[in-house]
C-alpha cells in the first residue's frame, strides 16, 4: 500500500512538473525598452507605442493570449527575462549567435541593416563606398570597405548604444574613438550637438530622428551593414526552457507574415517593408 501511495505521489508530482514545463501561456508578459523609435518608444502621453507594440498585440490575438507590457532598460533586458520578470522580449533585438548562448529566439519578424550617420556639414557626409557591407563575406571587398571607413573616421568619435550589435561591430572592426551610450536618444542628441562625429545604428531608428527638428541636419553615409555578428534580423527573445512558447510565437509570426500583417505594420511605422 505504501508503494502504491509513493507511486501515486510521484505521478501527481510529475503531472504538475509537466504542466510547469509546458507553461500556461494564456497570459504573457512582454518586456520592451520603450526608447527605440519606431520599434518601441514612449509617446507624449507616456504610452508605449511603436511597430513592435502593434505587432505584439496582433501576435497575442492570434495566440489567444492576454498580453501586458513591462518596460525595462536595455542593458538589463536579457537578465530580467532569464530571472522571470517577463516571458518574452520584443525590443528591436537582433537574433545573434552570442545571445543564443543565453536565450532562445523566435523566427525573425523584421530585418533592417545598420548604417552610419553624421551631420550634413561633416566631411563624412561626402564619403562614398560600396552600397553593402555583408559581414558574412570575408573577402577583399569587405576588408576594403572596412579599411576605407576607418581611414575616413580616423581620430573621430563614433557613437553606439550599449550592449548592442553596433557596439559589437565597433569593438571588432573600428579603429575610431568609440563612445557608448545608454540610450539611442542620448546618442542622437550628442550627434546633433556635434559632440560626436558619427553614430552607428539601425536605419529606421536614425530616420525617425531625422524627421524631427532636432535631427534635420543628420545625414547617412557609408554602406548598409548586415550579416555576421549583426545577426539574422529582429526576433522575440524567449527563455531557453520555454520551447512551447517559442513554437507559439513562431507560428503566429509565420501567419502574420503570410497574410501581410507584418508588412502593413512595417510600412506604417518605417515607411518601408521590413518583413523578412
Amino acid at each position: 500500500m505504501r508503494n502504491l501511495k509513493i507511486i501515486l505521489a510521484f505521478l501527481i508530482s510529475f503531472s504538475f512538473s509537466s504542466l510547469a514545463i509546458a507553461g500556461d501561456w494564456s497570459k504573457i508578459r512582454i518586456g520592451t525598452e520603450g526608447a527605440y523609435e519606431p520599434w518601441n518608444f514612449t509617446d507624449a502621453s507616456g504610452n508605449l507605442v511603436g511597430a513592435e507594440l502593434d505587432l505584439a498585440r496582433d501576435l497575442c490575438d492570434r495566440m489567444n493570449a492576454e498580453c501586458t507590457f513591462v518596460q525595462q532598460d536595455w542593458d538589463g533586458i536579457i537578465p530580467a527575462l532569464v530571472n522571470g520578470k517577463y516571458d518574452v522580449i520584443m525590443a528591436g533585438m537582433s537574433v545573434t549567435d552570442e545571445r543564443k548562448k543565453t536565450i532562445s529566439f523566435s523566427k525573425a519578424y523584421m530585418t533592417e541593416p545598420a548604417r552610419f550617420f553624421t551631420l550634413n556639414n561633416s566631411p563624412l557626409s561626402t564619403f562614398s563606398s560600396a552600397k553593402n557591407l555583408n559581414l558574412d563575406d570575408d573577402g577583399s571587398a569587405t576588408s576594403g570597405t572596412i579599411s576605407a571607413l576607418n581611414n575616413a573616421m580616423k581620430g573621430m568619435n563614433v557613437g553606439v548604444t550599449v550592449a548592442t550589435i553596433h557596439e559589437d561591430f565597433a569593438n571588432k572592426y573600428l579603429d575610431s574613438n568609440v563612445k557608448v551610450y545608454p540610450t539611442q536618444d542620448e546618442m542622437n542628441l550628442d550627434l546633433a550637438a556635434g559632440r560626436i562625429d558619427a553614430m552607428l545604428c539601425d536605419v529606421g531608428t536614425a530616420e525617425a530622428f531625422m524627421e524631427t527638428s532636432g535631427g534635420s541636419n543628420v545625414v547617412t553615409f557609408g554602406p548598409n551593414v548586415f550579416g555576421g555578428l549583426l545577426g539574422e534580423g529582429v526576433g522575440a527573445g524567449i527563455r531557453q526552457g520555454d520551447a512551447d512558447l517559442k513554437a507559439m510565437f513562431d507560428k503566429a509570426i509565420a501567419d502574420a507574415a503570410a497574410d501581410g500583417t507584418i508588412s502593413k505594420i512595417s510600412m506604417q511605422w518605417f515607411g518601408k517593408d521590413l518583413a523578412p
